[in-house]
């Protein structure tokens, strides 16, 4: 990618950040807890969407009152840095996956913190064509 910058910036896909959230003591959460340490974390319009969205779900409600699944949201849109998508790709099985390209891509993130595996499929070739890292929560975690 052209002019790289040396601040550190990781994407984490819609079930990471919800896994955070119903299970604070986790894998998931400590790598979420990890990358929020690490660096900035990038969205987009749509994955914030998409975010909302998902939380919005009646199907939550047992595990996390919406008053806390709004407070999440809340809390982690202060926290993100909103990424404009100018360029497009289509690489995924499913398309709303490539989403979370877009925001990597865009973005120039390093990482790509994912349990889907339509996204760590490509993952060899994101890292030798654009210098991104797509990893699980647990390899991420267990990256120096």
């Amino acid at each position: 990618m052209v002019g790289r910058t040396s601040e550190t910036r990781l994407v984490l896909d819609t079930n990471t950040l919800i896994s955070r959230m119903l299970a604070p003591r986790g894998i998931v959460a400590r790598a979420v807890d990890k990358a929020l340490a690490t660096g900035v974390l990038l969205a987009s319009e749509e994955t914030l969407t998409e975010l909302a969205d998902v939380l919005a779900r009646p199907k939550f409600d047992r595990y996390v009152s919406r008053e806390v699944r709004q407070q999440f949201l809340a809390l982690l849109s202060g926290v993100v840095r909103v990424i404009p998508i100018t360029h497009r790709i289509e690489v995924c099985r499913d398309p709303k996956d490539d989403m979370m390209l877009h925001v990597a891509l865009n973005g120039e993130a390093q990482w790509l913190i994912t349990g889907d595996q339509d996204l760590l499929a490509p993952a060899s070739g994101f890292w030798a064509s654009h210098g991104l890292h797509i990893l699980s929560p647990a390899d991420f975690l267990g990256w120096s």
